[in-house]
């Protein structure tokens, strides 16, 4: 690989301080620095750019590229490992390198499954394509954690994804994804966003408005990114046809808190910024539940929603509780900013009500995490540990008792090592430690090592026992692809011991791949909640809420699933559930998804809230009323659909002379749904 980098830990050798959360440092030790974030103006694709596929062949990719060839999008051909030919009247290259000698491609879209996904996008890094755009989901943890080290020691290659609809120009015509194209128009909006569905809500609103687009990068729902929001937010300042920018987050990770941060940089470098507006999904979601995306979720350390929103907005970004209101509140801003010369609109005022006073499940100490197969119980957990050779007690507590986190670091895109004296890992008691994925041993002089004792006060004696600890945790976080090993220990008499611990592993290694059957093998299924199970039988994500809630939830998306159940609580609802039903909304999982749904004797309407994107909204409304008939549906449902052919889905619900009624309006929808649930 010609565009390589030497790349090696570095760590200060100076005492910690506990609050530290300072992250290991890397450095070259090359005569020619790499720098991955040197492949920033890759991400500006327009008519230019000249696209490649990968997975040419297959049935999505086929459907995507005659789309996108409509469109406008300059597609040279594509890839099938070791077949020439052609294919939609594009040729067929063998493998990427022979791609990129004979087309030049300035991008390559990934349109493989999650399980060939990293093999893929190293073979495309090997080729030195400028963009690569993964969308597949399921991509196991430990294949991108490899694929996120080779990245770090290069600066040719730009990656966007995984799990991630990708990333379009709406005035140069050039999709790398599968965004819903009706929805677009060349504008002067630019918009990056974690959630598919969310981006897409945004979309329609400044399309309506009479914004448009400039270009639109997801940053995908993943714990890994290959982009993130500051990755964006940089393009966006530099580029002329952007006069707006709406950032759209979500719970999990920190990105949020970095956006702000630079944001509040930006504001007070420039003397008139661009306006800026912000959403963050999520706000009222149980604390520790895996909320449909994989990195949906907090982890030790974390902040929580209402943090990333609070920084938000003291950063001085305009915040909204629904994308519907994106729209006009960014034409408002434009406005006043003089940057662009808009109409009067209405104020957005109403759009910040409501944060502090509004319903949300705060963390709770004795809450479980979320129950799925990457859970295993705690003697299992401790019993892999007894294995290793490492010494176990479990139950035993002491006030010396320290914690032990080997997680990823989101920003650091790498495994880390986080030290704690509080088992709630309070961000004011913890140090971060990232390391290297490809670190093979930890023994008593190793950076992470002395610098784990050094924060806990360890005598230098006990630096071979903690180096066995550590090493012990990183073989089983590797072989057995685990994304978090939390341990409770003590150190006392000259050893160490285990006394409490909880392992999660990556279910897509499984899933996707088949891999670590043997781990997965011990889930029980009977002690979980059982209409979670059903759901995830029928490919739909649902999460049981606790309370009294009254509203059932039916959305396609994770993001705006947990956006819906957010805005809801805001509009004075109790939601009792969180469901989404995937990308699609079909027939067959909306009649599974009401089964669930009204099965919660507490639900005393439905709220159904779709976007109609791969999904047009007349095939969704047909299987609502299909769906609504077959199951004799005796509770009220209120219908949202927005997306693709929106005012004939409306109409056939209207018209259907079931007791369902349709909204154009998530408020008015809102309204009337709550109404009915108090009934």
């Amino acid at each position: 690989m010609t565009g390589l980098c030497s790349l090696t830990v570095r760590t200060q050798r100076t005492p910690l301080l506990r609050a530290s959360t300072k992250h290991i440092k890397l450095f070259s030790t090359s005569s020619r620095r790499c720098d991955y974030a040197d492949t920033l103006p890759n991400l500006k694709i327009g008519a230019h750019t000249r696209v490649l596929f990968q997975g040419f062949t297959g049935r999505q990719a086929t459907a995507n590229v005659k789309e996108s060839l409509a469109w406008g999008t300059k597609i040279v051909g594509g890839v099938k490992p070791g077949v020439e030919g052609e294919h939609l009247g594009l040729p067929v290259f063998p493998s990427v390198k022979a791609a990129q000698e004979r087309a030049k491609p300035d991008a390559s879209a990934i349109y493989v499954p999650g399980n060939q996904t990293a093999k893929a996008i190293e073979e495309a890094i090997e080729a030195e394509i400028p963009l690569v755009v993964a969308v597949a989901e399921h991509v196991p943890l430990h294949d991108i954690l490899r694929v996120h080290s080779i990245l770090k020691t290069q600066s040719k290659t730009r990656l966007v994804g995984a799990n991630c609809p990708g990333i379009i120009s709406a005035i140069g015509k050039c999709r790398i994804g599968f965004q819903p194209l009706p929805c677009f128009a060349p504008g002067s909006i630019g918009i990056v966003a974690k959630s598919g569905t969310l981006s897409y809500e945004t979309v329609a609103s400044t399309t309506r408005a009479g914004l448009g687009q400039s270009l639109c990068i997801s940053m995908g729902g993943d714990l890994l990114a290959g982009t993130n929001f500051v990755d964006a937010l940089k393009v966006f300042e530099e580029d002329t046809d952007t006069e707006g920018i709406i950032l759209v987050g979500e719970l999990g990770g920190a990105a949020e808190m970095e956006a702000a941060d630079w944001i509040t940089d930006y504001r007070r470098r420039t003397t008139n910024p661009k306006p800026i507006m912000a959403l963050i999904g999520g706000l009222t979601a149980p604390h520790g539940r895996i909320m449909g995306h994989a990195g949906a979720w907090t982890a030790p350390g974390d902040p929580f929603p209402e943090e990333k929103y609070n920084a938000l907005e003291r950063a001085g970004a305009v915040m909204v509780h629904h994308p519907e209101k994106f729209g006009q509140g960014m034409k408002t801003l434009l406005s006043k900013s003089g940057r662009k010369k808009i109409g009067s609109a209405s104020s957005f005022r109403d759009q910040k009500r409501g944060l502090h006073t509004m319903r949300r499940v705060r963390p709770d100490s004795h809450l479980k995490v979320q129950a799925r197969s990457l859970y295993i119980k705690q003697f299992q957990a401790l019993y892999m540990l007894k294995k290793e050779g490492i010494r176990v007690n479990e139950g035993a507590e002491s006030v010396l008792d320290f914690y032990l986190s080997l997680t990823i670091d989101r920003a650091a895109l790498s495994p880390t090592l986080i030290i704690s004296t509080s088992p709630e890992f309070e961000p004011s008691s913890i140090t971060r430690l990232p390391f290297s994925y490809n670190t093979e041993k930890f023994d008593a002089s190793s950076p992470t090592i002395t610098a784990t004792a050094a924060d806990l006060e360890l005598p230098e004696s006990a630096h071979e026992k903690l180096a066995e600890l550590v090493q012990a945790l990183w073989r089983i976080y590797k072989e057995k692809e685990a994304f978090t090993l939390q341990v409770r220990a003590n150190y006392a008499d000259g050893s160490f011991e285990v006394r409490g611990a909880r392992f999660g592993f990556d279910d897509a290694a499984f899933r996707s791949s088949g891999r670590q059957e043997e781990v997965h093998q011990l889930r029980n299924v009977a002690e979980e909640v059982p209409e979670e199970v059903e759901a995830e039988r029928d490919g739909i994500v649902y999460v049981k809420l606790e309370g009294e809630g009254s509203i059932g939830t039916l959305v396609n998306g994770a993001g705006l699933a947990m956006n819906t159940v957010d805005a809801l609580s805001i509009h004075g609802g109790q939601c009792a559930n969180f469901l989404d039903t995937g990308g699609k909304a079909t027939s067959e999982t909306v009649k599974a998804s009401f089964k669930i749904i009204t099965s919660d004797p507490r639900v005393r309407a439905v709220f159904v809230n779709i976007f109609g994107g791969l999904t047009r909204c007349d095939m969704i409304a047909e299987g609502i009323i299909l769906a609504f008939k077959e199951l004799d549906m005796q509770v009220p449902v209120i219908v949202r659909l927005r997306g693709t052919n929106e005012e004939l889905g409306q109409k056939m619900i209207a018209e259907s002379g079931l007791p369902l009624r349709a909204f154009d309006s998530f408020e008015e929808a809102a309204k009337e749904v709550i109404s009915l649930a108090e009934f």
